[in-house]
C-alpha cells in the first residue's frame, strides 16, 4: 500500500502534467490557427473606405508617414485626419497635403481648458465627419507596408462582417528594449488573431482595425466605457465582436508597421 510520503508527490506530479496538457492545447490550438489559416482570394475590394487617424503633436510622423496612407492603390476613399489640439506644426503639413491630396479632409480639435478629453473623443470626431461605412484605423506613427493595405482589409467586408481584425507591428530597430517590444507585440498578435479565428474574439489593435460605422452608433458607440482613459479599440472589440461578424486579415501587405 502506498504511503502519505510518497502519494503526495504523485499528486503533484498528475497535477502538473494536467496543467502542462492544458497550457500546451491552448498554444496548438490558438496560436497555431494563424499559422493553418487558408489565405482567402478572388474577393472584390471597390466599397468605399474611411480611414480615421487621430494625430496630436505628431507633425514628424505626418510629414514621414501618411503619404503612404494617402497613396494606397483603392478605388474609392477618403482619409480623415483629427488634428487633436496639436501645438506643433501639424497643421501646416496638413494643410500642404490637402492641396496634393483631394480625398484628405481635416477635422481640428482646438484646445479648451475647460474640457479635457482622451482620445476616445478624438477618434469620435473622425468617425462623424466619416461619409463610409467602412471605417479603417491607424496611428499616425504608422506606415502601411504597401499600397494593397486598404484592399486587403477591405475584402475582407461580407454582407455580415463587423470587425476585420489587422497586424501591427512594430519597426526593427536595434537594441533588446525594440526586441523585446516587437517579441511582445508579436505573441499577443497570435493570441488575439487566433482566438478570433477560432471564433472567440476579444480584442483587436489600433494600429490596424476595421469596423462598420453604422456598428458604431447602433451601439451607443464608446459608451459603455466612455469612463476609461483607453480602450478605443480593444474595449470596443470586447464588446461588440462575435464569431459571426468578425474577420481577420494579416497577409504581408495589410501589416501596418509603428515607427
Amino acid at each position: 500500500m502506498m504511503s502519505q510520503n510518497n502519494l503526495f508527490p504523485l499528486i503533484l506530479f498528475v497535477l502538473f502534467s494536467l496543467s502542462a496538457a492544458v497550457q500546451l492545447f491552448y498554444y496548438l490550438w490558438f496560436y497555431l490557427a494563424v499559422h493553418l489559416k487558408k489565405e482567402k482570394t478572388g474577393k472584390p475590394a471597390d466599397k468605399p473606405v474611411s480611414v480615421i487617424i487621430c494625430a496630436r503633436n505628431e507633425a514628424e510622423n505626418l510629414k514621414n508617414f501618411l503619404p503612404s496612407v494617402l497613396e494606397q492603390d483603392y478605388p474609392d476613399y477618403e482619409v480623415i485626419v483629427v488634428n487633436d489640439c496639436s501645438e506643433d506644426n501639424s497643421y501646416d503639413i496638413l494643410g500642404s497635403f490637402i492641396n496634393k491630396y483631394p480625398h484628405l479632409k481635416v477635422s481640428n480639435v482646438n484646445k479648451d481648458p475647460k474640457f479635457t478629453h482622451n482620445k476616445k473623443f478624438a477618434q469620435f470626431i473622425g468617425i462623424k465627419a466619416a461619409k463610409n461605412d467602412i471605417l479603417v484605423f491607424t496611428d499616425a506613427d504608422c506606415m502601411p507596408e504597401s499600397p494593397k493595405w486598404l484592399k486587403g482589409i477591405a475584402s475582407n467586408f461580407e454582407e455580415k462582417t463587423c470587425f476585420v481584425l489587422g497586424y501591427g507591428g512594430y519597426l526593427n530597430k536595434k537594441g533588446i528594449l525594440n526586441k523585446y517590444i516587437r517579441y511582445d507585440c508579436l505573441t499577443t498578435a497570435m493570441q488575439y488573431l487566433g482566438m478570433a479565428i477560432r471564433g472567440v474574439p476579444y480584442m483587436g489593435v489600433g494600429r490596424n482595425l476595421a469596423y462598420r460605422r453604422s456598428l458604431f452608433f447602433e451601439n451607443k458607440g464608446f459608451g459603455a466605457h466612455n469612463h476609461v482613459i483607453s480602450g478605443d479599440d480593444d474595449l470596443f472589440v470586447n464588446s461588440n465582436s462575435n464569431k459571426d461578424n468578425t474577420e481577420v486579415e494579416f497577409s504581408y501587405e495589410t501589416l501596418c508597421g509603428s515607427h
